[in-house]
């Protein structure tokens, strides 16, 4: 094919990330638009140029002309459109995270291994140029063994309300949404090695935060400041088979001063910091030594991680490469994620076999 004909499902507001990026890529072509709201689905047509405005993404799905898809809806329904996009012979990116179970990560793997399609996972951090950069450093050594990593996203003010605060639509709160992007990140990095327990705490104690006046944050299009069913922290201990472990906190709301992101990896030959601003650790003549990379840009940037996401799914589709977000991914953070929640209502540690 000379250009891969796209077709994006969901048309809020992370679907304009995806739509930027195939839009500045020369071998995509941006050719239908899916939401349940057609005026919205409509508005996003005329904005990035499709032609095609679908409500239901079976229709979609069953047009020939379209060779792959962007799903960006609520997170229950990642892994059914997903699955049906891959039997309609499309490929697939689907936002994080892949899905809510690990049964329904592993329907996705079933659905991709038997289509042949590429199944790419939204793992934008894993494309940031901080990533990259410090990944060349640890591919070749320089951190050597690395057995501990520790990650905070943390917000004093964040509930976006909405689906993100129902349980039922989201699957949890700020760990579905940003802590599998901490864990990710620390995961890919420390080199993916397989889960061997989880032990884990959910808090939900202060809800949306609604009340609170002259501080702004984002809110979701459906905001609702009543609705909450999901937790305000978690926070996690990860083991893993080689012996690493990997501590992780997030949050919607909490009573802190100010907000926080924080990533570190420590290995026996070095360490480093993905953020706030990536700096190698380092020891050269019994002397430590704090490496600051020469890049433009030391923390993680939205746009240009998008860009690379894009442009590696549309080399994927082309089959110049395979995806670095594979299904297989996909599963393995199921099981840190359930494992997560499934450790805090028990009250007990999740050992995985």
């Amino acid at each position: 094919m000379s250009k891969v004909r796209i077709a994006l499902i969901g048309a809020g507001s992370i679907s304009d990330n995806h739509l930027a990026g195939y839009a500045e890529n020369k071998e995509a072509d941006i050719v239908a638009i899916c939401d349940l709201n057609e005026e919205r689905a409509r508005a996003k047509a005329d904005k990035y140029g499709a032609t095609k405005v679908f409500t239901d993404y079976k229709e979609l799905l069953a047009d020939q002309e379209i060779d792959a898809v962007s799903i960006c809806t609520w997170n229950n329904t990642h892994a059914h459109i997903a699955i049906a996009a891959l039997e309609a012979g499309k490929h697939v990116l689907v936002e994080k995270p892949l899905c809510k179970t690990v049964e329904d990560a592993l329907a996705v793997q079933t659905a991709q291994q038997k289509s042949g399609k590429t199944l790419q996972i939204g793992y934008v951090r894993r494309y940031g140029t901080n990533t990259s950069v410090l990944k060349k450093f640890i591919d070749a050594g320089d951190l050597g063994h690395i057995y501990y990593a520790k990650a905070s996203c943390l917000r004093r003010l964040g509930n976006p309300g909405g689906w993100f605060s129902d349980m039922e639509r989201s699957g949890g709160g700020p760990l579905i949404d940003l802590g599998v992007h901490m864990i990710d990140l620390c995961w890919y990095l420390m080199g993916k090695p397989k889960v061997k327990s989880v032990s884990g705490n959910t808090y939900n104690l202060l809800g949306n935060r609604g009340h609170i006046e002259h501080l702004s944050f984002y809110q979701a299009a459906d905001y609702n400041a009543e609705l909450n069913t999901v937790e305000d922290l978690g926070n996690a201990l990860i083991r893993f088979e080689n012996g690493a472990s990997l501590a992780v906190d997030v949050s919607f709301s909490l009573h802190l001063k100010k907000d926080e992101l924080s990533v570190k990896l420590f290995g026996d030959k070095g360490g480093a910091e993905v953020e706030p601003e990536l700096t190698i650790i380092s020891e050269r003549h019994n002397t430590i030594m704090n490496i600051a990379p020469q890049i433009d840009h030391l923390s993680f940037d939205f746009e240009r991680g998008f860009q690379n996401e894009i442009n590696h799914f549309i080399d994927c589709c082309l089959g110049r490469t395979e995806t670095i977000c594979p299904v297989e991914d996909g599963v393995e953070m199921m099981k840190m994620l359930c494992g997560i929640y499934e450790s805090s209502k028990k009250g007990t540690e999740i050992v995985y076999t």
